[in-house]
């Protein structure tokens, strides 16, 4: 087994062993990953076995030595390849350990991929990482919908959308970014006195590159845009990367008529629908009116864990 720096040169391998892995998501493609390439020191790695065959794969960076699973994305661990088992994991780890103290890093920061990305059972690595005493530092929590499962919404839920279906509203699929961008700027201003994590010609950017992954719903009275969301869809699974509403789509139930467009009717045949975390503070504060609302429409809790790792 041999770990191999990723250099441009391995841009085709890397993009097609994802196809194929068990727990891949489109974000770990190279021209995601690469977009703000010029704000992260990239380290990503290539796990080959004894034949020379790519066995796994590790979206990473560096900085200050310490090397990062990936800071320029939600969440990114070893992606592994379907007939891998756990004593190759191990090994693997013990092959991660060795190579980053003999390049003078002192720590991992390791973001694992939630269980809802699988699309068969992938927490070797977890297992991996406690072996090596690493310790778990953050954990926030994401709210999902198991779309097969007996899931309810609440009363609140219902009234809101009945309400809503009385208003007229037209939701439509859209590309014009920049009309959702100005609305979701806005909001996120006034709220929280935050920028999107994207700037628009970045988002614009991705969709068009990932046209059958990052897609745009929106909802509009009277040609006027009132709610949207932007959705990243991933092989079983579906997540609402943004959602916006205006004060006007607030008072008509706009946001929930399209969620529940979505649930419903859209991504009904996905396994899960997820609407992200709710925490702060590195997962120690929990927006309580924030996931409340996403448990109205049925979704309950996933975990997603950081964990670091001392190289000594």
């Amino acid at each position: 087994m041999k770990i191999v720096r990723y250099t441009i040169e391995y841009k085709q391998q890397w993009d097609t062993f994802l196809d194929g892995a068990k727990n891949g998501h489109f974000f770990f493609k190279r021209e995601y990953i690469e977009y703000h390439s010029d704000r992260f020191t990239e380290h990503s790695l290539l796990i080959f076995n004894d034949k020379d065959k790519l066995i796994s794969l590790l979206p990473a960076n560096i900085y200050e030595n310490v090397l990062y699973s990936h800071q320029g994305l939600t969440f990114g661990g070893f992606i592994l390849d379907r007939e891998i088992k756990t004593l190759q994991v191990l090994e693997m780890f013990e092959l991660l350990y060795d190579y980053l103290k003999e390049n003078t890093i002192v720590k991992m920061l390791y973001k694992a991929i939630p269980s809802i990305y699988h699309t068969m059972p992938s927490e070797e690595d977890r297992y991996a990482l406690f072996r090596l005493n690493a310790k778990l530092i953050r954990r926030d929590i994401s709210s999902t919908i198991a779309l097969s499962s007996d899931f309810k919404y609440s009363k609140l839920r219902k009234r809101v959308i009945a309400k809503a279906k009385k208003e007229h509203l037209e939701i439509l699929k859209s590309d014009n970014y920049q009309e959702f961008w100005t609305l979701l700027r806005e909001l996120l201003s006034v709220e929280h006195q935050v920028e999107p994590v994207h700037a628009l010609e970045e988002i614009e950017y991705l969709a068009e590159k990932f046209r059958e992954n990052i897609k745009l719903y929106v909802v509009k009275k009277e040609n006027k845009l009132v709610a949207g969301t932007v959705i990243y869809e991933n092989r079983t699974i579906v997540h609402t990367q943004y959602l916006a509403n205006s004060k006007e789509g607030k008072s008509i139930g706009a946001l929930d008529i399209l969620l529940d467009h979505l649930i419903a009717i859209t991504y009904k045949d996905k396994h899960y629908f997820d609407f992200g975390i709710s925490t702060e503070n590195g997962g120690r504060y929990l927006n309580s009116g924030l996931i409340s609302q996403k448990e109205g429409f049925g979704a309950r809790g996933i975990v997603h864990d950081f964990y670091e790792l001392e190289i000594v």
